[in-house]
């Protein structure tokens, strides 16, 4: 886990043979952060913080050891897994491991988006490895700032809260599978042709019995979102009714990752649409509908959290640009949403064995997605 990376490196290059054979090739040992699954783990907030500190412990025991290290941050397109601008993951890295090199692996949606068009290729490294010159040339100079020994507390109780609370609900209650196979389209995706190995793991439980971008994929496809900002509304909440509003909007102003972590959330509430959520939530038992009523609650005490720390009346209102896009490819998505859930109805009263059915769902399933620009 992320948790113990730097430990896992650490024993690794203790090992005589290994460090010979590193050695050997006078090439740095590569490290992989991989964000999907610690996601899937505990929730988008614990995620990010997660990530950010396994990075400072894989410097600190690369250094230990002598050896030159080069981190690959492995994200997914989506925010639930770990898809963010390459500036602003730049900008959150902790700035006293900073060196200079930036190793990242790019995938799903954010291929065409970033890469489609040589326009937006040449603007996309180019913020980022501007941000890198300069986060690079105050590290030699003396004047990175990493961030206070009480940031960092702060925000490891806010990820353990956020945690805590996503592992009740989508890793420990076997009832809430349950209600994730209803909701959401992925009986569909599951008999997609992608990849080729299944979509379930063999063991875990809950979020871990499936991988992490089918599950981002059915949850974006319903509109629910909940992989970017469950369990964070909690934490964030509590933080507030304790009184640190004043220290997390300090936090904001003045923290990098602070920013990308309430800047996603937001992002991902602006996208839920809970009417929508709510016409597949139909779709499940009645006794499996109660779950709408607590994702509606965690939706709605996270939106005002972000909102309060962003100082804004609604979502997005600092990003004109993306605040328009989905304002305005809204009600061109949502009748397929609703098509689709018809769709669901028919074809699992057929025992789902309607071939014409399904290929309708099929294609419902690429239109939503292409309209959202989002899959996992």
């Amino acid at each position: 886990s992320l948790g113990e990376a730097g430990a896992t490196l650490q024993a690794l290059l203790e090992e005589a043979s290994y460090r010979e054979h590193l050695l050997a090739r006078n090439l740095p040992q590569p490290v992989y952060i991989g964000y999907g699954e610690a996601g899937r783990d505990g929730g988008y907030l614990a995620m990010r913080f997660a990530a950010h500190e396994a990075q400072r412990s894989l410097a600190a025991a690369a250094g230990a050891a002598g050896v030159p290290v080069r981190i690959n941050h492995a994200r997914g397109g989506s925010t639930a897994r770990g898809g963010a601008r390459l500036d602003a993951i730049v900008r959150a890295m902790p700035p006293d491991i900073v060196d200079g090199v930036l190793h990242v692996t790019e995938q799903g949606e954010t291929m065409s988006q970033n890469y489609g068009l040589r326009s937006n290729a040449l603007r996309t490294l180019e913020r980022a490895f501007g941000v890198l010159g300069l986060v690079t040339l105050a590290r030699r100079r003396g004047q990175a700032r990493p961030e206070s020994p009480a940031a960092r507390q702060h925000a490891a109780h806010l990820a353990a809260r956020s945690r805590e609370q996503w592992r009740q609900l989508c890793v420990e209650d076997p009832d809430f599978q349950d209600f994730f196979r209803a909701a959401t389209p992925i009986d569909v995706i599951e008999r997609m042709q992608i990849g080729s190995r299944s979509i379930w793991e063999g063991s875990g439980k809950g979020a871990l019995a499936i991988r992490s971008t089918p599950w981002v994929f059915a949850w974006s496809q319903a509109r629910f979102f909940l992989p970017g900002w469950y369990g964070s509304g909690t934490a964030l909440g509590e933080a507030i009714d304790a009184g640190e509003l004043a220290s997390m909007r300090g936090l904001y102003r003045d923290w990098p990752l602070f920013q990308l972590v309430i800047n996603d959330i937001e992002g991902q509430l602006a996208r839920t649409e809970l009417n929508i959520a709510g016409r597949y939530a139909d779709l499940a038992s009645t006794t499996q509908r109660g779950y709408m009523t607590q994702l509606a609650n965690e939706y709605t005490r996270c939106r005002d959290a972000v909102l309060g720390i962003k100082e804004q009346a609604e979502l997005l209102d600092g990003d004109a640009t993306q605040q328009r896009a989905i304002q305005l490819r809204n009600p061109y998505v949502d009748p397929m949403n609703l098509m689709q859930v018809d769709l669901l109805r028919r074809w699992r009263a057929s025992a789902r064995e309607d071939e014409d059915l399904f290929q309708a769902l099929l294609a419902s399933v690429s239109g939503i997605a292409q309209g959202l620009q989002t899959t996992g």
